[in-house]
């Protein structure tokens, strides 16, 4: 199969461009004109600013058209252009600089679209939940601004929530410098808000970063100090800090079978365990979801990943309703129990879970790398529902080979 520096930037740009744009939507998405498009895509002529006009409009960088850097599978034009309005409203916001109509929000509206933001996330709707980050960094900002200097620590909380939400969104969708300024900028205005939640929360969206980037080490130190800096009496602890500290226990514990300690994450499954035990309920707090039913359902990719099929495969035959966990964690969780079957070599339980949740949700699962990771284990097993699968998530069965979706109908 093609890598993406195959095809000539040409072919490039018609594969970026897609069935939904025209050449002659292009040409005035860009003002140029449908002559100049056609040799761009034809690779007669393609002058810098024809470049720079061609890769705005279609959201991504100049570094993609020329083929030096691969775009995301399955990263839509709309994808595209969220990322960079988020990239913008990050950079500009951080160095002070704000549109000039933008308004101060009350606090309690930014609050509210705080919750409103989260509830996107969780509920697997990335691109709208970045899509309303952006204004609403904006808005924050503005808020921050008009604050007098002895009435800025919560103003620069919700900052830092907004921040950490960009930081989410830019890591999932594979922006991993957006990620790193993202959260870089949430942990200097949690500092400034003075809120010891805030940045242990912060902390743990850091480790997130570092283990996406394959920085183990470092984010598994990290992990474990966010959640030992927020760590509570049980005895005391109200629903609210319990939540948050079941959920980061559980991300240590992620981090650890990552890097195949088996003592550490089966430790920090306990305290996740005991925490979720304590609760007795599934909840919410500071944009974290955590409780018993999270707990057992997420042990279950840590033992896979540790290699423990037999546990996993027991602990899916315990869980009998995830009702109440969130769209995205049922998503994550029929994954999870994808790959456990997978592993154990019971092709037909696994493939029908793969299948049965791509189509499901498609919109969650165009954003996840599992699927393929899942189909590249059983391709050995030449199917029609394997075929159906690898068509669904635009991988072959037993390649590793990479191919935006467009690009099947493009070229």
């Amino acid at each position: 199969m093609p890598q993406w520096s195959d095809y000539t930037t040409g072919e490039r740009i018609k594969v970026l461009r897609g069935r939904e744009i025209r050449q002659a939507d292009l040409a005035e998405m860009t003002g140029l004109s449908i002559v100049t498009i056609q040799k761009a895509e034809q690779d007669k002529a393609l002058s810098l600013p024809t470049l720079l006009a061609i890769a705005d409009a279609l959201g991504v960088d100049t570094s993609v058209v020329l083929g030096q850097q691969a775009p995301r599978r399955a990263l839509e034009r709309g994808d595209r252009l969220m990322i960079r309005d988020l990239s913008r409203a990050v950079h500009d916001t951080a160095a002070g600089i704000l549109p000039g109509d933008a308004e101060p929000v009350p606090l309690g509206d930014l609050e509210l679209t705080t919750a409103r933001c989260w509830d996107l996330y969780w509920k697997g709707q990335y691109i709208e939940a970045g899509a309303v980050v952006a204004p609403f960094l904006v808005a924050a900002a503005a808020h921050l601004h008009e604050r007098a200097d002895g009435e800025r620590a919560s103003a620069w909380g919700v900052l830092s929530d907004a921040y950490r939400l960009a930081g989410y969104v830019a890591n999932l969708m594979g922006a991993r410098d957006l990620a790193y300024a993202s959260i870089g900028h949430a942990q200097n205005a949690a500092e400034r808000a003075a809120d010891d939640m805030r940045v242990a929360l912060v902390g743990s969206g850091r480790s997130w970063v570092y283990l996406r980037d394959a920085r183990l080490p470092e984010a598994l130190k990290l992990a474990e100090k966010s959640a030992a800096d927020i760590e509570p009496r049980f005895s005391k602890a109200s629903l609210e800090e319990l939540t948050a500290y079941g959920s980061h226990v559980n991300f240590a514990a992620v981090v650890a079978s990552r890097m195949g300690d088996k003592a550490r994450a089966a430790d920090f499954l306990s305290q996740s365990h005991a925490t979720g035990a304590r609760m007795g309920q599934e909840a919410r707090a500071h944009g974290t979801l955590f409780g018993p039913v999270s707990a057992t359902t997420q042990a279950v990719g840590i033992n896979v990943a540790l290699g423990q099929t037999g546990k996993a495969l027991t602990l899916i035959d315990s869980i009998r309703d995830v009702s109440t966990l969130t769209q995205a964690a049922r998503n994550r969780y029929a994954m999870d129990k994808a790959l456990a079957h997978a592993d154990a070599k019971q092709w037909d339980k696994s493939l029908d879970t793969l299948e049965e949740t791509l189509r499901a949700d498609p919109d969650w699962a165009r954003h996840q790398t599992l699927p393929g990771v899942i189909v590249q284990k059983i391709g050995r097993a030449s199917t029609a529902q394997l075929r159906r699968v690898s068509e669904l998530i635009g991988v072959a069965p037993g390649t590793q080979g990479f191919l935006p979706a467009t690009a099947k109908t493009a070229l």
